[in-house]
């Protein structure tokens, strides 16, 4: 696992500088998350930016285990040192799951782009198609708005969480079966955290909010002070 592992951490900052763990969203790869990776490690934090299994595994299975390992090796490289994430859609779920039972380092953020905290009603309309559940596989059974959902389901977390999300969407169809101002696939009031620390919505779609500039600036200040910067 550790080579592995050792060819997706951009070495770049000095040894003790925090490291910022990227997840990516159901149906990505770690290309998704590149911008956001590069400008991170030109701040200076250590970036690991993930890939996993996000179509073929469940969100205990992943967060249990590349999610957890990931930590763990950074961890045993740096045992003090904080460890953010910065998560795009079910990447967020999956550290609410690793977080119901493991706590990070002391000065860990979370930045949260887009995520279903509440479940996603795309979800819960594409769930019993057959080719969606090819596709998605276990995680994409597992966001629906339902009150047992993984998402629903999941208690408070003790790490600062600021989540940016969009109110623009690329694909009206979705949009129109979704209540409120969305970003294709989540509403705006269902990526909240009733423990969040920050909140802010932009006008981008779900599919590329990771690569606007103006949400890479804010993930950073987010990770430096632990509020976004408003009245831009």
């Amino acid at each position: 696992m550790g080579n592995s592992l050792d060819k997706q951490v951009t070495a770049f900052g000095e040894k003790q500088s925090a490291w910022v763990v990227l997840l990516h969203g159901m149906g990505r790869t770690h290309r998704s998350m590149e911008k956001m990776a590069r400008h991170l490690t030109e701040k200076g934090y250590r970036v690991v930016n993930l890939d996993y299994p996000s179509t073929t595994a469940s969100i205990e299975a992943i967060s249990g285990g590349i999610v957890a390992e990931t930590v763990q090796h950074c961890r045993l490289e740096s045992p003090s040192t904080p460890i953010h994430f910065v998560t795009h859609s079910l990447g967020g779920i999956l550290v609410r799951q690793y977080l119901q039972a493991h706590r990070l380092p002391s000065g860990s953020r979370v930045v949260m782009l887009s995520p279903p905290n509440q479940g996603s009603e795309i979800a819960d309309m594409l769930k019993d198609i057959s080719l969606y559940r090819w596709i998605m596989g276990p995680a994409g059974q597992q966001l629906g708005t339902a009150a047992d959902s993984v998402p629903n389901r999941l208690g408070p977390v003790d790490v600062p969480v600021g989540i940016i999300t969009g109110d623009s969407t690329l694909e009206p169809w979705f949009s129109s079966r979704v209540p409120g101002p969305d970003d294709g696939k989540v509403s705006v009031e269902r990526a909240r955290l009733a423990e969040m620390a920050d909140f802010i919505v932009v006008h981008k779609s779900h599919g590329f909010i990771m690569n606007d500039p103006q949400v890479i600036a804010q993930t950073a200040y987010f990770l430096e002070h632990g509020v976004f910067r408003h009245g831009e």
